[in-house]
Order: C-alpha cells, then sequence, then structure tokens
C-alpha cells in the first residue's frame, strides 16, 4: 500500500484517506448541527436538480455534500461540497459553496468557491413554478464536487494529477432555468443548464431532472423517526449536452441513481443517492450524502448583534 505525500504531519495511507475524512466531516457537522434551534427542511432529496422552494427568508441552511467516486480507468477520489443558504426574500435565496477534495495516492486540496442566487419568477403556486438561477464560480481544474455535469465532461477530467489540475484556473458564469411542478405529493423538476468560462470559452449545456414523492402524506399523530411521511424517495438523472458548437448527447456523460432523504424529528435532514454512469465517457459510480440543518431567525439574531 503507498503512502501518500505530506500535506500535513502524520498523513495516512492515500487508500484510506479520502473515506476516512469524508466520515469525519459528516460526524464533526453532525455534532455541530445538533446544538442548533430546528425547523423542517423543505427542499426535496435531489442532490443536482433544483425545484421551486426557496430558502425561509432570514434562515440559514447549513449543508455538507461529500461524493464518493468510483472512476473506471482513474483512482477514486471524495469530493467535498459545504453549503451555507440563506434566505434573503420570499423570491431570493443566495448559497455560498466552499469545495475541497481528496483523490487516492495524491493530496486533498481546497478547490474554490461558488456564489449563487436563484430568484422565484412567480410567488403564487402554479402548475408549473419557474426559478432563473445565476452563479458565478472560482474553482481550479482539481475539483471534483460534481455539482453539474455539462458539455464533454467525463471520466478523463477526472484522471489528472492534483498538482497539475489545479494550476488550471475555472472563473465561469452559470445560469440555469429551473421548472417544479407539484400534483398530488410528487414533485417533478427539471433543470436546464448553460455554463460560460469567461475566458471566451463557448457556452457548455447540461440538464439536471428528477421526481420524488413522500411515501405517506398523512402525518402520523405521534412524533417517530421511522414514520413514513419523515422519508422522501425519487429518481434524479443528469448529464452534459455539448456546447453552442457542438450540441447534442454524443460522447458526453449521464448518470441516473434513487435519491432519499430522511426528516429526523431533530430537525437533521439525512440524503443518499448512488448514481451509475450510463455511458463509456461517465465515471462508473458516484455515491453521494448530505446531511443539512437549518437555523431560523439567523438573520435576525446577526442584525440583533450590530445593534
Amino acid at each position: 500500500m503507498g503512502k501518500c505525500k505530506e500535506v500535513a504531519s502524520g498523513c495516512g495511507p492515500c487508500e484510506e484517506r479520502p473515506l476516512r475524512l469524508c466520515f469525519s466531516l459528516l460526524g464533526t457537522l453532525l455534532l455541530f448541527l445538533t446544538l442548533q434551534p430546528t425547523i423542517s427542511a423543505q427542499e426535496g432529496p435531489y442532490f443536482i436538480t433544483y425545484t421551486h422552494q426557496m430558502e425561509e427568508p432570514g434562515s440559514l441552511e447549513v449543508t455538507l455534500k461529500p461524493v464518493v467516486g468510483v472512476p473506471k480507468h482513474a483512482p477514486w477520489f471524495a469530493g467535498y461540497a459545504t453549503e451555507f443558504e440563506y434566505g434573503v426574500r420570499g423570491w431570493w435565496t443566495t448559497e455560498l459553496y466552499l469545495d475541497a477534495q481528496s483523490t487516492r495516492n495524491d493530496t486533498t486540496l481546497f478547490t474554490g468557491f461558488r456564489w449563487e442566487n436563484r430568484f422565484r419568477l412567480l410567488m403564487r403556486e402554479h402548475w408549473v413554478n419557474p426559478v432563473f438561477y445565476l452563479e458565478f464560480e472560482d474553482i481550479n481544474g482539481a475539483d471534483k464536487t460534481l455539482l453539474e455535469v455539462v458539455n464533454h465532461d467525463g471520466e478523463d477530467d477526472l484522471a489528472g494529477r492534483n498538482a497539475e489540475a489545479r494550476a488550471e484556473k475555472q472563473r465561469e458564469l452559470e445560469g440555469k432555468l429551473i421548472l417544479s411542478s407539484n400534483f398530488r405529493g410528487w414533485n417533478v423538476a427539471e433543470n436546464f443548464i448553460a455554463e460560460r468560462n469567461l475566458a471566451n470559452a463557448p457556452w457548455e449545456f447540461g440538464y439536471a431532472w428528477g421526481v420524488s414523492r413522500p411515501l405517506a402524506l398523512a402525518a402520523s399523530p405521534r412524533a417517530c423517526s421511522f414514520c413514513r411521511e419523515n422519508f422522501r424517495a425519487g429518481v434524479e438523472m443528469y448529464g452534459g449536452m455539448g456546447t453552442w458548437n457542438d450540441f447534442g448527447l454524443a460522447q458526453t456523460s449521464h448518470y441516473v441513481g434513487p435519491v432519499i432523504a430522511w426528516d429526523l424529528p431533530g430537525g437533521v435532514t439525512l440524503g443518499l443517492s448512488p448514481s451509475f454512469g450510463l455511458t463509456a465517457s461517465s465515471t462508473r459510480a458516484l455515491f453521494r450524502f448530505s446531511v443539512s440543518r437549518e437555523m431560523p431567525g439567523f438573520g435576525r439574531s446577526v442584525s440583533r448583534m450590530f445593534r
């Protein structure tokens, strides 16, 4: 078993570090979240697809979203996205992502940040609810959070050494048209993605869609952890659609897999999604996890501190 390069004292075997760091981060965040006030989460169980649900004004939600990738011809890796989502208005939600990754037989490093904003175009509930999404990201080529798949992104983009990939700067603007509908407990959401590198690169396109439903619509008369209404399950699919000059599905990556979310009585929401590559360009499998906690009244608490 090979040893990793020393990026910190006491570095263990590279084969163990990504998974060990993943569970360490999950445990730390769970401990932190249990000390905060709670309210129920509103968003769907998806990891890539967005719905029309917005963060409550003044509330902050903290989420850790690790993904473990199992490529066919490259070292396996773990990507870590830490998300801070704040409700500015009922029609406007803003989020900050901090990204990092760890690769087998390689190093662990911080890969950059993303700042996104979602704007709900119609405040009242409709058959189809549109939301406009705008994001600026400043990351490097070593990023492996895979929060979206566009263009011809594939397994080959994940095979390079971190020391070389981190030298590639990716300052990009990303827009999404989010369409979401709720009907008899079911949610159906479709996202169309357009992304452009600010270094005069062509527009790149991708998609994501999901369908989900609570396992039960009627709430139990007593509080319980394993009641069916606390679980939301569904299916999610996402992939690339080429560029402005080469639009289409040829030689693109696509993934599909089940998604499930578990709302605990204490306010913590846990998520899980194993997704599997459908094309030759895709990574063999991606195992996604999440743990989140919402803090109501965060904005008011900060305002009082500065008065």
